[in-house]
């Protein structure tokens, strides 16, 4: 019986191995997770400089773009002002030509402001491009190392995957069963009784004849306190030399 219970300690000595790394291995998506919000935080306020950019030179080009138009207009009207038959015909076009140029002027110190705004708004993109760059370097830095972590956790679950089915070959059939119900509670899922028979998994005491029938037996019980499987501790015992 003493080898059924060595063959399941080592089999869950592998189990708690690899609770511990996948523990370990979950909380890097998370944290992963974070710094490309962080990241992506980051972008947007550089994106959202852009775009301020964009919208002052969309509105300069659209109000050229007008301007252009208007004085092709202005000069249509006056090249029809020698056309007109009367005096007030001719006195209503040259006002509408004196309208159209002072609105030319009008515009053309929008455009003055608006080329203006754009430069400072320019500046304002570089510097926090800039700092967009020089921050990010640090936040991918911590990303790839956390990434290195996640993969080398992973490969070494993998390589424990391999351990345990060996290990699992040696356990007797009805103790797995017990086990594997158990451990999908809690773990570790069994532990030794310390004599008198305190459970070591969550401190409570058992009879003592328990301790006293696993110690004669080599065999196992269920704590009444946490329900995990439970042995003498003494069973495992290395024998004191004489």
């Amino acid at each position: 019986m003493r080898e059924k219970l060595l063959a399941l300690v080592a089999l869950q000595k592998v189990d708690v191995e690899v609770a511990a790394l996948r523990k370990n291995a979950d909380a890097y998506p998370k944290e992963i997770g974070e710094l490309e919000r962080q990241l992506a935080v980051a972008k947007s306020a550089v994106d959202a400089e852009r775009a301020k950019l964009d919208d002052l030179e969309k509105q300069r080009l659209t109000l050229e773009q007008t301007v252009t138009e208007e004085k092709d207009k202005v000069k249509k009207w006056e090249g029809r002002l020698t056309e007109q038959r009367s005096t007030r015909e001719y006195s209503a076009l040259a006002r509408e030509i004196d309208i159209a140029k002072k609105g030319q002027l009008t515009m053309g110190e929008e455009i003055t402001e608006l080329g203006r705004q754009a430069t400072i708004q320019r500046e304002a993109v570089r510097q926090r491009d800039a700092a967009f760059v020089d921050g990010s370097k640090g936040l991918l830095e911590k990303i790839a190392q956390l990434k290195a972590k996640l993969a080398e956790a992973e490969a070494a679950v993998r390589a424990l995957d391999g351990s345990r089915e060996a290990a699992a070959k040696g356990v007797d059939g009805v103790l797995m069963k017990r086990y594997d119900v158990v451990r999908k509670k809690r773990m570790p899922a069994m532990v030794a009784l310390a004599p008198p028979g305190r459970c070591t998994g969550c401190g409570m005491s058992v009879p003592a004849m328990m301790y006293t029938t696993l110690v004669t037996t080599k065999g196992t019980d269920t704590c009444p306190a946490c329900s995990r499987i439970v042995y003498a501790q003494e069973v495992l015992e290395e024998p004191k030399a004489k």
